[in-house]
C-alpha cells in the first residue's frame, strides 16, 4: 500500500525532464554563437593591433599603409552583398564554420605577407574581410534564432561579446607585442585556434542546416533589396554604425583639441564611451523585453543625441565627459535591435541581415573621411555635429521595429538569463 502511494504521488508531480530537455540544447547552442562572436573581435583586433609592426617590416608610408589596409572592408562588403543567398543555402552552422576557416586562413596569409611581401598581405587581408562578412551575417541569423527560441532579448548581449573579444583579442596582441612575438608566429598562432575552435563549436547550433523555406534562388536574394522595411532598417542602422564608428575614430581627438584635454583624458573619454557601450549592450535586453524594441530604439537615439550635443557643446571637460557616457549608452543597442528586427523571418532572416549588414557597414567606409574632410575646416569636436545629424536622421526610422517584445515560442517562458524555461501546460502535456 505504502509502495502503491510513493508511485502514485510521483507520477503527479511535474517531471523536469521535459525542462532540462529544453534548455540542454539552448544553453549549448546560446554558447556556441557567444563562441562565434568572441572570435570574430578576437580575430579582428588581433590583426589591428599589430598593424603598427606590419607598418614597420614592410617600411611603409601612411598612404601605402591606407591602401593596404583597404583590402580588408572591399573584401567585407564584397561578403556581405554575397552573404544572403551563401548563407539561406548553406544554413548558418556550415556557414560560419567555412566563413571562420577563410578568415583564419586570411590571418595566416597576412601575417606570412608581413615578412616582406606587400601583395600577399593584402591578399591575406582581402581573404579576411571575405570571411569576416559571411561570418557576421551566418551568427548574426543564428543568434536571431537562439534569440527567438529563447523567447527573449539577446541579440545586443552577442554583441557585447564581441567587443569583449575585441578587447581580449587587442590586450594579447599588446601582450605579443611587448615579448617581441613575430607578427607571422602570432597571427598564425591564433589562425590556428580559430580554425580549431569556430568550427567544432557550430556543431551545437539550433539551425543546423538550411531549411527548405530559405533556400531561396540568388535572385531572390537580391530582391530583398527592394523590401522597404529592410532599406529602412538599414538606413536606421547605418545611422547608429555611423555614431558607433565616430566615437571609435574621433572621439579621443576630438576631446584633446576641442576641449583641450590631455592626451590621457582623451583616451580617458574613449574608455568610458567603449565601456559604455559594451554595459548598455549587455544589460538592455530586459528594457527590450518590457518596453519593445519600438520604444527602446527611440529612447536610445535620444539619449545618443542629447550625449552628443553635450560632448561637442558642452562647456567644461568633465560634462562632456558625461554626455560621452550618455552618447555611448544610447548607440549601444542600436545596431543589434537593427539586426534582429531584419531576421524576425526565418525564411528571409540570411537576405535580410545581409542588406541591413551591408547597408550598415558603409558608415564605416564613408564616415572617417567624410568626418576628416569637415575637420580639416571646422575641427574634429565641430565636425561630430554630423553625426548628430545622422543620428537624428535614424530616429525617423524607429518605426519599422514592432511594437512588441521578443515572440516566445508556443508553451515556452522566459528563463533566466534568456534561456528557455517550459511552461507549465507543456510540461503538463509532456508528462
Amino acid at each position: 500500500m505504502t509502495g502503491n502511494r510513493v508511485d502514485a504521488r510521483e507520477r503527479s508531480l511535474p517531471s523536469t525532464a521535459p525542462v532540462a530537455a529544453a534548455r540542454s540544447p539552448m544553453r549549448a547552442a546560446t554558447a556556441a554563437v557567444y563562441v562565434a562572436f568572441v572570435a570574430s573581435g578576437f580575430t579582428f583586433a588581433t590583426w589591428a593591433a599589430r598593424i603598427p609592426s606590419v607598418k614597420s617590416q614592410l617600411q611603409l608610408d601612411p598612404r601605402q599603409l591606407g591602401l593596404l589596409l583597404l583590402a580588408l572592408p572591399v573584401g567585407s562588403i564584397v561578403s556581405l552583398l554575397l552573404a544572403g543567398a551563401f548563407v539561406a543555402r548553406t544554413g548558418p552552422r556550415r556557414a560560419v564554420a567555412a566563413a571562420s576557416l577563410a578568415s583564419a586562413a586570411g590571418l595566416c596569409l597576412a601575417g606570412a605577407g608581413a615578412q616582406g611581401a606587400v601583395a600577399v598581405t593584402a591578399a591575406g587581408l582581402g581573404l579576411l574581410g571575405l570571411g569576416t562578412g559571411i561570418w557576421d551575417v551566418a551568427m548574426n541569423v543564428e543568434a536571431a534564432t537562439v534569440e527567438q527560441r529563447a523567447g527573449a532579448s539577446m541579440m545586443s548581449r552577442f554583441h557585447a561579446s564581441l567587443s569583449a573579444g575585441t578587447v581580449l583579442g587587442a590586450g594579447f596582441a599588446a601582450a605579443c607585442a611587448a615579448l617581441h612575438i613575430p607578427v607571422v608566429a602570432h597571427l598564425a598562432a591564433i589562425a590556428v585556434l580559430v580554425a580549431a575552435t569556430v568550427p567544432l563549436s557550430t556543431r551545437r547550433y539550433l539551425a543546423t542546416d538550411a531549411q527548405p523555406s530559405a533556400r531561396v534562388p540568388a535572385r531572390d536574394a537580391l530582391r530583398v533589396w527592394t523590401e522597404p522595411r529592410t532599406v529602412v532598417l538599414g538606413i536606421f542602422v547605418l545611422s547608429m554604425a555611423f555614431s558607433e564608428g565616430t566615437g571609435n575614430d574621433w572621439l579621443a581627438s576630438g576631446m584633446v583639441e576641442g576641449h583641450h584635454t590631455s592626451v590621457a583624458a582623451g583616451s580617458l573619454s574613449f574608455a568610458v564611451f567603449v565601456a559604455a557601450m559594451t554595459l548598455g549592450r549587455w544589460f538592455g535586453p530586459p528594457l527590450v523585453d518590457r518596453h519593445g524594441p519600438r520604444r527602446v530604439t527611440r529612447a536610445s537615439a535620444v539619449l545618443a543625441m542629447a550625449g552628443l550635443t553635450v560632448t561637442i557643446f558642452g562647456p567644461h571637460p568633465l560634462l562632456a565627459l558625461a554626455g560621452v557616457l550618455a552618447w555611448g549608452l544610447g548607440t549601444a543597442l542600436g545596431f543589434p535591435l537593427g539586426i534582429s528586427a531584419a531576421a524576425d523571418d526565418p525564411a528571409r532572416a540570411a537576405a535580410r541581415v545581409s542588406v541591413v549588414s551591408a547597408i550598415g557597414y558603409t558608415a564605416f567606409l564613408a564616415g572617417p573621411p567624410l568626418l576628416g574632410f569637415l575637420a580639416n575646416h571646422i575641427g574634429i569636436l565641430r565636425s561630430l555635429s554630423v553625426t548628430l545629424g545622422v543620428v537624428a536622421v535614424g530616429l525617423l526610422f524607429t518605426a519599422s521595429f514592432g511594437a512588441g517584445s521578443v515572440q516566445r515560442p508556443p508553451g515556452v517562458d522566459k528563463g533566466p538569463a534568456g534561456e528557455p524555461a517550459v511552461s507549465d501546460a507543456a510540461t503538463s502535456e509532456s508528462s
